[in-house]
């Protein structure tokens, strides 16, 4: 803090000029004004980080300072000095915004020592204010690219469920940003001061989930010796994200429809349960209705998870935004990994714009890193691209597809698609996904939909 400008304000010219020395000593730059009305002279012609000032002092005294350096000034740190100290006189300067409140005679030592805490606790603030525009800048909705009407329709959903303490559930795909999106509608909350805990259901084995979620005490099982704290109760006050909630047991369920319910948790050990505050957010690939209807996963949570649904939708139905994702992708690869003089000519973007992206926008921004990555010139051509974006997709009319004119179940078209992808390559689940431009994990999804086995499997 030693450079710093200090203003000393008091009517006794001799304390002035001691208190302005013992600045000076302790490597401060101070200068002084005998009462309000120079300070604000001063201020207005050379700016300043804190002010001492007395106050009474004749002319405008130093709560009339204190008002108007709050109005004008807000950024600069106020400590109010005087020898006639009152509880009323103190209150009033700290509802007015000084930072400080001490009573002369004050010692160098005194002085150095409220000067220098007052300073860092406003290097402090400043600090989490940078930090605090930095997290807006990430997590605003702005930052979820696309300009697609279902995109554009959840983010304005997103904003105003962010404005409530509502339950949130985000549907989407893997891939399509929805822990963004949770944490866009945290941080653009009330809770945005509080933590954000973020817990993958999926993630972990389902022994532990239940420990890491509510947390134990010591001694409850073999392997606790210590009490825990759980994700849940280190998010109170705050927002707890569960992220993959479709992959939740049963069992445990039941105890978030308690936490949502009761706001309240069981501690595994523990004889009472402890209240928590927290805003649940979920999210899930999955199709939550459909698991209800077959018993994997609780109709009561299921309605108190999707108080407000917002559903992220699919790469491949929002095609427009490809292109925008693709050069902010490679702006932000381009700065990381160090090669600025990298080009992506606007005639590739085309084979971007074919693709169907089953891993979604995660699996753009990959591709997009691959390329800055191994692209051995300065300029990225076709051959650098990956085979699936040289490859072109047959039309549907290849398929040779004929419709007849008492309808068709589109289900029964998927499972026969699925089949056939399987049979031709021998049931390996790797090939069928990349043959039907699908994800593994959708592939193995749609079997589990339809009761796909291969024959002899059980």
């Amino acid at each position: 803090m030693i450079g710093k400008r200090v203003l000393v304000v008091d009517d006794e010219e001799n304390l002035r000029r001691v208190t302005q020395l013992k600045l000076q000593q302790a490597g401060y730059e101070a200068m002084t004004a005998s009462d309000g009305r120079q300070a604000l002279e001063v201020l207005a012609r050379n700016p300043h980080d804190l002010i001492i000032t007395d106050l009474k002092m004749p002319g405008m005294s130093g709560m009339d300072l204190l008002r108007r350096v709050r109005e004008d000034y807000p950024e600069i740190i106020v400590v109010v000095v005087t020898a006639f100290g009152t509880i009323e006189s103190a209150v009033e300067a700290m509802k007015l915004g000084a930072h400080d409140y001490i009573i002369k005679p004050v010692t160098a030592d005194a002085l150095r020592l409220v000067v220098s805490r007052a300073l860092e606790h406003h290097r402090l603030q400043e600090e989490v204010k940078t930090l605090r525009t930095a997290i807006d800048r990430k997590y605003g909705f702005e930052n979820i690219v696309g300009r697609s009407k279902s995109l554009l329709f959840t983010l304005d959903n997103a904003a105003r469920a962010a404005q409530s303490d509502s339950t949130v559930l985000i549907r989407g795909e893997t891939g399509t940003g929805k822990e963004l999106l949770a944490k866009a509608v945290h941080f653009n909350s009330s809770r945005r001061e509080r933590p954000l805990i973020v817990i993958n259901c999926g993630a972990i084995p389902k022994e532990l989930l239940e420990s890491e979620l509510f947390g134990h005490t010591k001694g409850s099982f073999t392997g606790a010796v210590v009490n825990k704290k759980g994700k849940i109760e280190m998010a109170d006050q705050g927002s707890l994200f569960l992220d993959e909630v479709g992959e939740m047991p049963l069992d445990l369920q039941v105890k978030i429809l308690r936490l949502i319910q009761e706001r309240e948790i069981e501690k595994i050990g523990a004889p009472n349960p402890t209240k928590v505050d927290v805003r649940i957010i979920a999210a899930t690939h999955r199709d939550l209705q459909a698991m209800v209807e077959d018993g994997t996963f609780r109709e009561d949570l299921y309605y108190r998870l999707a108080v407000i649904p917002l559903t992220l939708p699919p790469l491949r139905e929002r095609p427009d935004d490809i292109p925008e994702l693709v050069a902010i992708f490679f702006r932000k690869f381009k700065e990381r990994l160090n090669r600025p003089n990298l080009k992506l000519p606007p005639s590739l973007l085309p084979h971007f714009a074919t693709h169907r992206w089953p891993g979604n926008v995660r699996e753009l921004e990959n591709v997009v890193e691959r390329l800055v990555v191994l692209a051995p010139g300065d300029e990225i051509t076709v051959e650098d691209l990956p085979d699936f974006l040289h490859r072109e997709r047959p039309t549907l009319e290849a398929i040779h597809l004929e419709l007849p004119p008492e309808g068709i179940s589109m289900e029964a078209v998927e499972r026969e698609l699925v089949v056939r992808a399987l049979q031709k390559f021998n049931w390996n689940q790797t090939k069928a996904a990349e043959y039907l431009d699908i994800s593994r994990k959708v592939l193995i999804y749609r079997m589990e939909k339809f009761a796909l086995k291969r024959d002899g499997e059980l």
